[in-house]
């Protein structure tokens, strides 16, 4: 037996020279094994009675209901990933209890508030309690259940509420009257007697006058628009003239209208300066308005200086003769006789020389504009754009309007004759420029763009050939004045700031400048060919609504402004 564990022990050992010892050594220790640990390896010995440990099948065991078998939640998670039972929800609180914490600090609580219970809110209802209560000053009190809606039940105007019975902006309004009645028409086969949807109301009334009761409101409204002034005067305002000098013819008889010929360059030319210059020094100041609005040249020669504000002034004569300010004024060609336009509805016909004033013309609309004809032929003929959306032409000889131009959707702002005075062209609020045929009320020519802006002042070129437009996003756009009317797009002049303000363009003689005002009172001087700004000089305190280039003159430029002050610049 002790051959046959010996045997196991060397059990895959070699059987060379090197490991004799030790399978001697192996053989020795299996002397030494415990035998109870080879007890299963020996055969049972005969006669011999095995001995059964006695084992406990029923242990003790704690009872089930002293354990807690279920799952314990923290109660302040929020989300929970399986389905938990009635009795794991609601278990207690496991730990000690802070015996520091108030009642109030130990109630349950989802907010820093308190605790906030989800509750439904219908949309109809909080708009409807919020309607009556800015209307009525009640409204349904939120905390009280509205199935038994009581008088305390109020919070706002309770008096209110009980006058009103606790009803709604949507329940306590009028109940709509019945439909009128129609007279019966009679049958659709009656031809004569049928009235259909024509036929009149049973409490209609035929009777045009209106009854006592409506007499006494028709008065009263006219006795308050009297008192607002807004009931205007028919009658012209009286006309007065001043002159400034104390004769008014010299010793050979001319008046101050002469055309002097002593000033070192001849004003009857037709002739232009060869060659402008920029404008550099202020030589002259004329004073004694409060508010200048347009300086005007009266004639060829250019020596007559005109500007409208409060009253005109012809040179060394004034005259007063709106009872509103004056919106436009216009010469005819030989400077004798002038145009005024003013916001008392009135144009005025006025003599130049002894400032009387000729005749009166309106059509009880405000007129923004006004021109005369510059043929010499058609002196006695005239137009005015009118804030109705009208051009209206007048005849100075009989004073009638004999033809009325009525295209446009917004007041008319200018009116320019153009093309040997066949055409004109009109600008106006509506951001369009129209071109007409002289005495022809149709537009032969429309432009407006997405782009463009009112165009309050617009100005000739000598040559003919541009139109210089102050437009109201602070540019200077020129149109061809000749055939297609294009806008140029490489003749775009920038730089001054005139939004909201009709500042007058003026080019030089030789067409070398544009010149122009500005709102900051600058006058901005721009080279015709490059479109860039040369010069700019601060000319008024106030808004430089006016700048003409002397037609005769090299350099010489006048400017007007809203401090009353105009001003010569050499």
């Amino acid at each position: 037996m002790s051959a046959a564990i010996s045997s196991l022990v060397s059990y895959g050992s070699d059987s060379d020279s090197e490991n004799e010892s030790e399978s001697k050594t192996g053989a020795e220790r299996v002397d030494q094994v415990d035998p109870d640990a080879t007890a299963h390896l020996k055969p049972l010995q005969a006669g011999q009675t095995m001995t059964l440990a006695v084992l406990n099948s029923a242990p003790e065991v704690a009872v089930k209901e002293a354990v807690e078998t279920g799952t314990h939640l923290d109660p302040s998670l929020k989300e929970v990933t399986f389905n938990p039972t009635y009795e794991t929800l609601f278990a207690p609180e496991f730990g000690p209890l802070n015996p520091f914490k108030s009642q109030q600090m130990a109630a349950p609580r989802n907010m820093l508030s308190g605790y906030a219970e989800p509750a439904h809110l219908n949309d109809f209802m909080f708009e409807q309690q919020r309607r009556t209560f800015s209307t009525f000053g009640y409204a349904l009190d939120p905390s009280v259940d509205t199935h038994h809606v009581a008088t305390g039940s109020f919070i706002g105007a309770v008096d209110e509420a009980e006058k009103n019975k606790g009803l709604t902006v949507f329940e306590s309004g009028q109940k709509k009257s019945e439909k009128r009645k129609k007279v019966k028409g009679g049958e659709a086969g009656e031809i004569d007697g049928f009235l259909g949807p024509w036929a009149k109301y049973a409490d209609e009334k035929d009777l045009a006058k209106p009854s006592e009761e409506e007499q006494k409101e028709l008065d009263e409204i006219l006795a308050k628009r009297q008192k607002k002034g807004r009931n205007e005067e028919d009658a012209p305002a009286e006309e007065k003239t001043i002159l400034h000098v104390k004769e008014m013819y010299d010793y050979q008889g001319r008046s101050y209208l002469h055309v002097p010929q002593d000033v070192g360059i001849n004003l009857r030319s037709a002739d232009v300066p060869d060659k402008c210059y920029l404008p550099k020094k202020q030589i002259h100041v004329w004073t004694g308005h409060t508010k200048v609005s347009h300086n005007r040249r009266g004639n060829k020669t250019g020596e007559i200086l005109l500007e409208n504000s409060e009253f005109i002034c012809v040179n060394f004569l004034c005259v007063l003769g709106h009872s509103k300010a004056v919106r436009d004024i216009c010469f005819n060609n030989s400077g004798t006789q002038f145009l005024s336009a003013a916001y008392d509805r009135y144009l005025k016909l006025w003599d130049s020389e002894t400032g009387q004033c000729i005749s009166r013309f309106t059509n009880r609309k405000v007129p923004y504009c006004v021109k005369f004809n510059p043929d010499e032929d058609k002196q006695n003929l005239f137009v005015a754009g009118m804030s109705d959306k009208k051009i209206v032409q007048w005849d100075v000889r009989t004073g009638e309007v004999v033809q009325e131009y009525d295209r446009h959707l917004g007041a008319v702002n200018t009116i320019t004759f153009v093309d040997e005075n066949r055409r004109f062209v009109s600008t106006s609020d509506d951001k369009s420029l129209r071109v007409w045929e002289w005495d022809i009320p149709v537009d032969f020519k429309y432009i407006a763009e997405p782009s463009m802006h009112s165009m309050p002042a617009v100005t000739l070129s000598p040559n003919g050939k541009w139109l210089a437009c102050q437009s109201m996003d602070n540019q200077i756009l020129i149109f061809g004045a000749q055939n297609r009317f294009r806008l140029n797009k490489k003749k775009i002049f920038k730089g001054h700031m005139v939004a909201g303000y009709a500042c007058q363009v003026d080019f030089s003689p030789d067409m070398s400048y544009v010149v122009s005002g500005d709102a900051d009172g600058k006058l901005n001087i721009w080279d015709w060919k490059t479109t860039k700004l040369y010069h700019r000089i601060k000319a008024h305190d106030k808004v430089c609504i006016s700048a003409l280039w002397h037609p005769h003159e090299t350099s010489k430029v006048i400017t007007c402004g809203w401090d009353g002050l105009i001003k010569l610049w050499d």
